[in-house]
């Protein structure tokens, strides 16, 4: 929700619009939202519709856009290519007197394409002393949820609101209707947090079956892996923590961004693709250039944009290199944090450079 982008890369963000920053601070560096979300979903009846496929059925707009419209395409790429360590998902870590250390770009999604990992890095995970993830609590996600929403004031309405109080009669009359199309309902969510509420319909489908069937996301299977074995397990942040970046942010801001996710509709599932396509091509830096075409409406202003790059990305992004630096100082470690939180000249690669280490990419 992927992903932290440096300056250069975040003033081209500020034509995004809102529901895909959101999407992207969900989908990529903020797994708190899959957990809650994913565990409220499965404990669902499921649809006929939902459980005939394991495919979330969407297309790669870029391959759509390569066909149909190549100047367009070759665009995005040299934009992308434009982005300061933009390239690759796999970086090797070093620092004289130490073993090397790794990162992984990750997405924090259970398909089986991202699972596999780019040549070598499940290698260097088994081999690593010590795994780092965004959070340790999502070795146990049900745990973890359950804990958040016993904290009302992290992903609850406290002033005693509900979400339709917050909208039109046209819109919540939307929502109510794309709520029950994802087999919950308006009462269930109605005094919820506004982005969390949009995490429902950023989810796809298959994410979500392959969530009840037991599947866990890239960052899971590694934490969960190493814990098996008896390897330390570092936590960068507590889902907590991701849960407040997202409540300081403006509640009018998750509400426009609410309405236009919900618009998305099943096109989420073509966005979906796409980034797994751009995110196994190690396209990184194009991602962002590839959301401006395909959705390029703007409802969100240069300060809700501005707010949104400071708190979920860039905070994030220093939290992540001060906490993680001292465990890479003892070497031998695999740190995996989603894929966006490394680009830019504020991402992780360039702040960990800034902390002595000789970082290249190795895939």
């Amino acid at each position: 929700m992927i992903s932290a982008l440096g300056s250069k890369t975040m003033r081209s963000m500020k034509q995004v619009p809102g529901d895909i920053l959101l999407w992207l601070a969900t989908a990529f560096p903020l797994m708190l939202a899959i957990l809650l979300i994913a565990t409220m979903l499965t404990l669902q009846p499921a649809h006929a519709d939902e459980t005939a496929s394991d495919s979330c059925g969407g297309k790669d707009l870029m391959t759509e856009l390569q066909k149909t419209d190549p100047a367009k395409y070759a665009s995005i790429i040299a934009a992308g290519d434009k982005v300061e360590n933009g390239k690759g998902i796999f970086w090797k870590l070093e620092k004289p007197g130490l073993k090397p250390s790794w990162l992984l770009g990750t997405m924090h999604v259970s398909d089986s394409r991202v699972l596999t990992m780019p040549k070598g890095a499940a290698d260097a995970a088994a081999g690593a002393d010590t795994i780092i993830v965004e959070s340790d609590e999502i070795l146990d996600d049900k745990k973890a949820a359950l804990a958040l929403f016993s904290n009302p004031s992290l992903t609850m309405l406290t002033d005693g609101s509900t979400i339709s109080e917050h909208l039109s009669p046209e819109d919540n009359t939307r929502l109510e209707a794309g709520l029950k199309e994802r087999g919950l309902t308006l009462a269930a969510v109605s005094r919820m947090q506004p982005w969390l509420i949009s995490s429902s319909f950023e989810m796809t489908g298959c994410e979500v079956r392959r969530k009840a069937a037991g599947a866990k996301f890239l960052d899971q299977k590694l934490a969960g892996d190493a814990a098996a074995k008896g390897k330390k397990v570092v936590g960068l942040e507590t889902l907590a923590e991701q849960a407040k970046a997202m409540s300081d942010l403006p509640i009018a801001l998750h509400l426009k961004s609410l309405m236009q996710t919900l618009e998305l509709g099943n096109k989420i599932n073509d966005v979906n693709e796409t980034m797994t396509g751009l995110y196994l091509a190690g396209d990184i830096g194009a991602m962002i250039p590839m959301l401006k075409v395909i959705e390029p409406d703007q409802k969100i202003t240069d300060d809700d944009t501005a707010a949104f790059e400071q708190r979920i990305i860039l905070d994030r992004n220093k939290v992540m290199a001060e906490r993680a630096t001292p465990v890479l100082d003892k070497g031998n470690a695999f740190m995996a944090v989603g894929a966006l939180h490394l680009v830019g000249d504020q991402g992780l690669v360039t702040l960990l450079r800034k902390q002595g280490f000789t970082v290249t990419a190795a895939d």
